[in-house]
């Protein structure tokens, strides 16, 4: 930081097994990419590849070379992955994590149907070859997955070998846990959280009013993705309090009585 302030939450440092940020990089040229990394290299803890987007993307050697002389890990969209699934490729998919020399895979099912048994024998596979995070929720609106059902998901995908399970919500934030107003759904979220451990999960969270949400109900260092190159400096200052949203909310409690501050 460049300079001192008290009462801002610890960060952990990296290589981070919590307080996680996974960028968006949803077709960034090279120099697109050198510059998000000059300002931004820090905050950073893992790149995806936006769906499909490294299929046509031009000079893709180039760029991952750069996230990997800056020891950023970076993978593949699910959405590659369903795509080579549903055309019976799954052995040239997991070629071309070699080929490229990704130490990261994405499984999830969210725009093909999948059984859940054969999901997790996808993951269990993938998991002695990469990390592995795999993701639950569809891309679908109107798919509406029950709290439960969620839970036996996100259970059945660590228990076969995913180091982190992603909850859904697309680029745009409005499917999986979030409604089409990009309201979080508090009351699925919440019970997840009442049998997976926060540390567990990766919650997709594009818009900014869903990273406040979940900073304010699991502190500075809950996992957060999809977050686009633009909004990684001001998600930090979200996660330490110092933006307007969160400004209150890291303050201790006689700060907040002498500026008679509420502490809700």
């Amino acid at each position: 930081m460049n300079f001192t302030l008290s009462q801002v939450p610890d960060r952990s440092q990296k290589p981070r097994a919590k307080g996680i940020t996974m960028v968006m990089d949803k077709g960034l040229s090279v120099r697109e990419t050198e510059d998000m990394l000059s300002i931004a290299s820090p905050y950073i803890d893992i790149v995806k590849l936006g769906w499909a987007t490294s299929f046509v993307s031009p000079n893709l050697n180039e760029k991952l070379a750069v996230y990997k002389n800056a020891n950023i890990p970076v993978y593949f969209g699910g959405t590659l992955f369903e795509a080579f699934v549903v055309r019976n490729q799954f052995e040239d998919y997991r070629k071309l994590l070699d080929k490229y020399d990704l130490q990261y895979a994405e499984v999830s099912d969210g725009s093909i149907e999948m059984a859940q048994d054969v999901k997790c024998e996808y993951i269990h596979t993938l998991s002695k070859q990469v990390t592995v995070l795999s993701e639950v929720g569809s891309k679908d609106e109107n798919k509406i997955i029950p709290p439960y059902k969620w839970i036996q998901l996100i259970k059945s995908e660590l228990q076969a070998g995913a180091w982190k399970v992603i909850g859904e919500a697309r680029e745009s934030g409005n499917v999986g846990l979030f409604r089409a107003s990009g309201e979080v759904r508090q009351g699925l979220v919440e019970e997840i959280l009442t049998e997976i451990p926060f540390e567990d999960m990766l919650w997709e969270a594009p818009q900014k009013s869903q990273q406040v949400w979940f900073v304010k109900l699991l502190g500075a260092n809950v996992n957060l993705g999809n977050i686009a190159p633009s909004e990684l400096i001001p998600l930090e200052t979200i996660r330490l309090g110092l933006r307007g949203d969160t400004f209150n909310h890291f303050l201790n409690t006689k700060t907040k009585q002498k500026w008679k501050i509420d502490s809700k």
